[in-house]
């Protein structure tokens, strides 16, 4: 058996497609029909990656002589990477799918949570006019909060039990059927123009929101004016957060698969970095919020805190990444 028949048996018997193997080489589609083609032969470095790769030796690819596969007892990645089978993949993209309009809609009950916290607090200023009591407001406002939380909460939950077997595909390097990343590639670019799409209406609305604030500010002097305008611009900025998140869960479905953007085999080296800092970044930021609103009892101003964290840790995160490369 020669090297074109030995090449193109290992790359069937894995289940990689043509372009799949030359992706995993760096090289072109051309290149692999080539060399299955018996019109060409790779180099002595690629030839050592194909020996990895498909976890034989050199002598079986190179040498007619050798019929059967000599394994190789130090490289088991072949089989110890995980493959996604086509029914593996349609089934998570399906998952997703399903779950990203009831994660977008959880996503902005939490926007609107603390809009009647808001508005109670400025009731409660003007007691005399609306008959609020400060603490009325606060209790009141906190358990509409809390209500609104935990519906959101208990939506995040009851889709992520759906996704959970599929978590290996976030922080596991993995390989893909044959067909599966031809599949989800032509699907991810169909979906292409309603992803800006939906991005482009998500950001307008998102900059859009600060204008019945700034009206109010130019036209009037009423706080209890302002607070309602500021709950308008949440309402506003919470409908174009949907668009943001639900968009965002069916691309980044594609991405998982691809290993592509967030989810490459780079990134998912540094993710066990980046988890303990994420966790610690949010751990520190809710105790700072927490210990000024109980200790201050501000709590229609102090959610600040949280915006002003939310707008930081993609800078932090990109951080990381920069220094990994460094290293």
């Amino acid at each position: 058996m020669i090297f074109a028949d030995k090449l193109m048996h290992l790359r069937k018997k894995a289940g990689w497609s043509q372009e799949e193997l030359a992706e995993q080489m760096n090289v072109t589609r051309q290149s692999v029909s080539k060399w299955e083609g018996a019109q060409s032969i790779p180099d002595l470095e690629k030839m050592v990656r194909l020996s990895e790769l498909f976890g034989v030796s050199t002598d079986y690819l190179l040498k007619d002589e050798f019929e059967e596969p000599e394994a190789l007892n130090a490289s088991k990645e072949l089989s110890s990477i995980r493959q996604v089978s086509m029914e593996e993949a349609n089934a998570f993209l399906s998952i997703k799918a399903a779950a990203s309009k009831p994660i977008a809609y959880a996503v902005f009950l939490c926007i609107l949570s603390p809009i009647c916290l808001f508005l109670l607090g400025a009731a409660a200023d003007e007691a005399a006019k609306y008959g609020v009591t400060d603490n009325a407001a606060a209790g009141i406002g906190m358990v509409i909060l809390l209500i609104f939380v935990a519906i959101a909460v208990a939506i995040f939950i009851a889709n992520g039990s759906k996704t959970a077997p599929y978590e290996y595909l976030e922080k596991e390097i993995f390989e893909t059927a044959y067909g599966v990343s031809g599949m989800v590639k032509e699907r991810k670019e169909q979906y292409k123009n309603t992803y800006t799409k939906n991005n482009i209406i998500g950001a307008c609305l998102c900059i859009l929101s600060l204008i019945p604030l700034f009206g109010g500010m130019a036209f009037s002097e009423d706080d209890t004016l302002l607070v309602l305008m500021l709950s308008v611009c949440l309402v506003i900025a919470g409908i174009g957060v949907i668009f943001f998140v639900r968009t965002g869960i069916i691309w980044e479905s594609y991405e998982k698969l691809l290993q592509e953007g967030d989810y490459s085999k780079e990134k998912k080296e540094k993710q066990p970095i980046v988890t303990a800092v994420s966790t610690a970044y949010w751990l520190t930021a809710a105790a700072v919020f927490l210990s000024y609103s109980l200790t201050t009892s501000r709590w229609e101003y102090s959610w600040i805190i949280l915006v002003a964290a939310g707008v930081l840790f993609p800078a932090i995160i990109a951080l990381i990444h920069a220094f990994g490369r460094k290293k």
